[in-house]
Parts: C-alpha cells; sequence; structure tokens
C-alpha cells in the first residue's frame, strides 16, 4: 500500500503546533456516557489483565473492537473512551483492556507490561474468541499501537481468520529513536509525566519482590531510557535498553503482516520523529497503509469544530473498521 499524505487541516488554529495537539485533549476533554463492564481474567502466568467491555446492544452477534492504550494509560483515558463512544454508538462491541498495573491495581507478578508484551494482548484475543466473536478487530494507540503491529507481524500468515484488520495511532515504530527524542529539551513535559507515575510503581514492586528489583540505582533514572534500562529491560528478559528496543520495536514485525492495517502518524508528532518510522518499507507493503497527517499531534487529532463530539481519529477509524 503506498503512503498517503493527509493534507487538510485536522487541528484549530488555536493549537498551533504538536505540542499543543498532543496536550490539550489529555487536559481539557471529558467523554460522557460510557458504561463499562469490567472483568478480570487470569494469564498463563498466573497474573491477571483487567478488562473493561462497552456493549452496542441488542443480542445479534456483533462485530468486536479491543482497543490497546498507550504508555501508563488505561481505559479510561480520553482517546480510548473516545473511540469506545463512537464505535459503539455504531453496532460495534468494545473491549478495552488494561496493561499489567494499569487497570487500577497493582498485578500479582514481578513483571509489569512493556512495547513487546504481546503474550497478553494474545490472551485477551483468545478470551475473545472463547466468549464467541467471530470477528475481531484491533484499535492501538501509541505504544498500545506498537504492540498491535508486532503482534499481527508475530502471527504473519498463520494469523486466526477471525482477526479482520486493525487501526493504530501515533506509533513509536522504532523504540529507541522516541526513547531518545523524549529526552530533548523540549519533549521532558512528556518523560517526567511518564516517570511521575513509572519510579513509585517500580518501588511497590520493589517492595513486594525485593529479590527481583533492586532500587540501588533508582536516583539514577532520569530519562525513559535509564527506566528501561535500569528496569523494564532486566526485569522482562532482556539484556538492556537497546537490546530491549531492537526485540520489540514493530518497524522489524510489519513485513509478515497479513491483515488490513492502517496506521496513522502526525508529522509533527512530538514523541514520534516522522523520520523513525520504516518509510520505505511500509511504501511497498501490500497491506498496510501509512497515513501521515500535517498535524494532530501525538494521540490528539482534535477538529476545528467545537461543537465536534468526536475526535478526526475516532471517525477516520470508524470508517475504516467499518470497511473491513
Amino acid at each position: 500500500m503506498p503512503l498517503v499524505h493527509y493534507s487538510h487541516q485536522i487541528s484549530p488554529f488555536w493549537l498551533p503546533n504538536g505540542h499543543f495537539q498532543s496536550i490539550y485533549p489529555a487536559l481539557f476533554r471529558q467523554i460522557n456516557g460510557i458504561k463499562y463492564f469490567r472483568e478480570k481474567i487470569v494469564t498463563p502466568d498466573d497474573d491477571f489483565l483487567n478488562l473493561d467491555w462497552s456493549y452496542a446492544g441488542n443480542e445479534v452477534p456483533k462485530p468486536l473492537i479491543i482497543l490497546s492504550h498507550g504508555l501508563e494509560g488505561n481505559s479510561t483515558r480520553q482517546y480510548i473512551t473516545g473511540m469506545v463512544k463512537l464505535l459503539t454508538q455504531n453496532g460495534f462491541d468494545c473491549l478495552a483492556w488494561n496493561f499489567r498495573s494499569c487497570g487500577g491495581e497493582m498485578n500479582q507478578t514481578a513483571r509489569f507490561y512493556h512495547s513487546g508484551a504481546t503474550e497478553d494482548l494474545n490472551a485477551v484475543i483468545n478470551y475473545a474468541f472463547e466468549k464467541g466473536y467471530a470477528d475481531v478487530r484491533l484499535v492501538g494507540f501509541s505504544l498500545g499501537g506498537n504492540l498491535t503491529l508486532k503482534y499481527l507481524g508475530e502471527q504473519g500468515a498463520a494469523i486466526d481468520n477471525r482477526i479482520k484488520g486493525a487501526i493504530v495511532f501515533s506509533v513509536p515504530m522504532d523504540l529507541k529513536a522516541c526513547s531518545l527524542a523524549i529526552i530533548e529539551p523540549r519533549n521532558q513535559i512528556y518523560m517526567h509525566r511518564f516517570l511521575k507515575s513509572l519510579k513509585p510503581k517500580v518501588m511497590e514492586k520493589a517492595a513486594l519482590y525485593p529479590q527481583r528489583i533492586d532500587l540501588k540505582d533508582h536516583a539514577l533514572v532520569k530519562t525513559l531510557y535509564d527506566f528501561d534500562h535500569i528496569y523494564t529491560a532486566p526485569l522482562h528478559g532482556f539484556e538492556g535498553a537497546d537490546h530491549y528496543y531492537a526485540e520489540c520495536s514493530s518497524q522489524f514485525f510489519v513485513e509478515p503482516i497479513t491483515v488490513p492495517t492502517m496506521i496513522v502518524n502526525a508529522e509533527n508528532d512530538p514523541i514520534v520523529p516522522f523520520g523513525s518510522l520504516p518509510i520505505d518499507v511500509l511504501r511497498a507493503h501490500p497491506n498496510v497503509t501509512l497515513l501521515a497527517t500535517r498535524d494532530g499531534g501525538h494521540c490528539g487529532f482534535r477538529p476545528a469544530r467545537l461543537t465536534d463530539e468526536f475526535y478526526w481519529s475516532e471517525k477516520y477509524a470508524l470508517g475504516f473498521l467499518s470497511g473491513l
């Protein structure tokens, strides 16, 4: 599929750059009317995942959308709930799953989640199959987008035919490039926000598993790269941050994807440098399309009209998913 440039302006004039377009929705957008039904499932390693369901109504079997959130997000983030509300209004059941430690309670094992932990996404998808869903479509945001693409690539031609396709937004396909980009002075507001959540989590986990997590270098964690090198990598079986990034970046997994897949990244995304995307690979891909928007920021895509309840990304996703 080709690289497609979306040339129209998405964002309002009063959000003039990628930073404003990323931050405004996260701070000020509120979505009302979502009613989740929570379910807890057990993972193969005897941990658990919290799943939040939103149903379109009636008993007729419907397509299911499985939504994967971003780093330190959860099922209540506005980019998830806005998407869920629009999709359920249009006849899709939705399952917004929470990564380990992100569903309002600490998970039970020593490990957390990470950008390549597709075993948990696989467990969620298999559980949906067990519930009787025969038409499953995937949506991912940021880290959740990377996870989704990696999963699809790992499955390759052997993917279950009940998985019809996927759309992902603001994807850090080169994890190292994005980890280094977030260290830049103009991006440290995002990095500090992530670390403000991640560092206390690892301290809580260390109290439960002192034999697995050593806090002697905790004060050395100044960047997301530091956190991944000191904690994420060793906790999940990687030799260090560079090894973790190399093994989990979805840029290395997109070629085997066989289902229709849309990647939507804004050219002004402050966290994901557009040049870090594997554009040449995607340009020649038969099943994956990269849609490059001029603006939208990182998981933003707020439309210009104040009266629009739903964002451009949500309307675009509805159109794409409805066509699968």
